[in-house]
């Protein structure tokens, strides 16, 4: 079963499939971008623990 296609056919198919990589390449160039992170988003716990960091630290420097 062979088929025959024109070589515009072809063309237009080869076409398509480039547009449909660079369409797939930008969507991921978007999605890996990296955003600067918001005191927001750090975590509850780690927030925490730099906040004791900080009580221990000036406690001590105000005992010497």
């Amino acid at each position: 079963m062979k088929e025959h296609y024109s070589v515009n056919e072809i063309l237009s198919a080869i076409d398509d499939l480039q547009n449909i990589k660079k369409e797939k390449k930008a969507d991921t160039i978007i999605l890996n971008k990296s955003y600067p992170k918001k005191k927001s988003e750090i975590p509850p716990n780690t927030l925490k623990l730099i906040e004791e960091a900080e009580k221990t630290i000036k406690s001590k420097l105000q005992s010497e």
